[in-house]
């Protein structure tokens, strides 16, 4: 498992502002989506890659290529009630943050020809809202870009939750264009070392290479029809 952090720190503006206001210190259109993504808050980008060669005491005849892509951000409603409307910053953010862990997924497993499976998370500090990490995420403004830049069609499935720095979180895939294949249920298990402290959000994108190793469980077009009725006369 190889861990790669990309820092995104700038020197010249002193302390952090709030992302969003950030955007009116600058004249100039950034130079790309990185200096987009600092503008927007994001401190730190991670990506994790991780080879399976074997697993249950044999190796698959190909290895299984997991990784995924964290961002570490300001929160945009730090400081807001429960009644802020988060669309605005939303539609503004979440788009970049697609683009910039989506770019890095494939840098990390080949062109989109070669990804099979896919997922993201959200981890809000914990004074922010659980509805932070998800407007991030569950809107067309994450999903369908990443999506899009991985030649998907599923709706990708996901993991959220709030926490301190030194998060853990799993986080699930399963095939990009079948979400029903059975074979490409898998998971991702992430560390977010300093992150996210109480102001801030991680935002993941995950990706993989293919089915879990030795998959063969089936799935819905294999499976015959079950019902309760197979429960009965198993008791008294």
């Amino acid at each position: 498992m190889t861990t790669t952090p990309t820092r995104l720190q700038k020197p010249g503006l002193g302390a952090q502002k709030p992302s969003l206001d950030r955007l009116n210190d600058f004249d100039e259109l950034p130079a790309d989506f990185d200096e987009l993504a600092w503008r927007l808050g994001v401190r730190s980008i991670t990506v994790q890659r991780e080879e399976i060669i074997a697993d249950g005491g044999a190796s698959p005849d190909a290895p299984l290529t997991q990784a995924a892509a964290i961002a570490v951000l300001a929160n945009p409603w730090a400081g807001t009630d429960t009644q802020a409307d988060l669309a605005p910053a939303a539609e503004q953010v979440a788009p970049v943050l697609a683009k910039v862990l989506t770019d890095r997924l494939l840098d990390a497993l080949g062109p989109a020809s070669a990804i099979e499976a896919f997922g993201k998370g959200a981890v809000v500090g914990v004074d922010g809202e659980l509805e932070h990490a998800g407007a991030l995420i569950h809107t067309p403004y994450f999903g369908n870009i990443m999506r899009e830049m991985l030649e998907g069609t599923s709706v990708l499935c996901f993991a959220d939750g709030r926490s301190g720095p030194s998060a853990s979180i799993r986080v699930p895939m399963w095939h990009k264009t079948h979400a029903t294949s059975r074979d490409h249920y898998q998971t991702i298990d992430l560390r977010l070392a300093d992150a996210p402290k109480a102001d801030e959000l991680c935002v993941i994108a995950a990706a993989s290479t293919g089915p879990r190793p030795f998959a063969r469980i089936g799935d819905r077009r294999t499976d015959g029809a079950v019902t309760t009725e197979i429960l009965k006369g198993l008791t008294k």
